[in-house]
């Protein structure tokens, strides 16, 4: 467990920033994993790789719980980054937050498949199709005895997946016939 949760990152749905400082947010895992060795810029280049760098570079000892709900999910990727891990999980990153942060995140997810290897779930076909390089589309289905399991249907490069589907659910999905 220690060495799956030092080589993967987790971003959840929600933005889940501890009660605490938001220098103590990014910290945490470093700390935890015992990465305490050049701690003050372990934080500060995971702020940066986060895109929140500039916005709270002078607020570092404020709660977290103060930033506004797109800055908490980029704190929240800045304490996946701190670790330094080679694949970082993302559920439904933007889908709480308004627009404009979706935006942002976006972006930021853009930038950081250039270091790093990302796995967004989402449900939203239009965020997959400006973010994602590879798409897999699952859906669930009944095996031998009867039990609902997860499958995967297919997978492909983004533009292919979308324009040249292979399995009929697929394209019953990304065109609005699923049901």
């Amino acid at each position: 467990p220690i060495e799956v949760r030092r080589r993967i990152g987790m971003v959840f749905q929600k933005p889940n920033p501890f009660p605490k400082t938001i220098y103590d947010n990014v910290a945490w895992a470093p700390r935890i994993l015992g990465l305490k060795q050049g701690l003050d810029e372990r934080v500060e280049k995971a702020l940066h790789g986060a895109a929140l760098w500039d916005e709270v570079k002078d607020r570092l000892k404020k709660s977290a719980l103060s930033l506004s709900g797109g800055q908490q999910q980029r704190l929240c990727i800045a304490r996946a980054l701190a670790i330094e891990p080679d694949v970082v999980l993302m559920d439904e990153p933007a889908s709480a937050l308004d627009p404009i942060a979706t935006q942002r995140i976006e972006d930021l997810v853009a930038e950081l498949k250039n270091d790093y290897t990302i796995v967004i779930v989402t449900h939203n076909m239009q965020q997959a199709a400006r973010v994602a390089d590879m798409t897999a589309f699952f859906s669930v289905d009944v095996n031998e005895s009867g039990s609902r399991c997860g499958v995967l249907v297919e997978h492909a490069p983004t533009v292919d997946l979308f324009t040249r589907p292979k399995d009929e659910r697929t394209e019953a999905y990304v065109t609005g016939r699923f049901g």
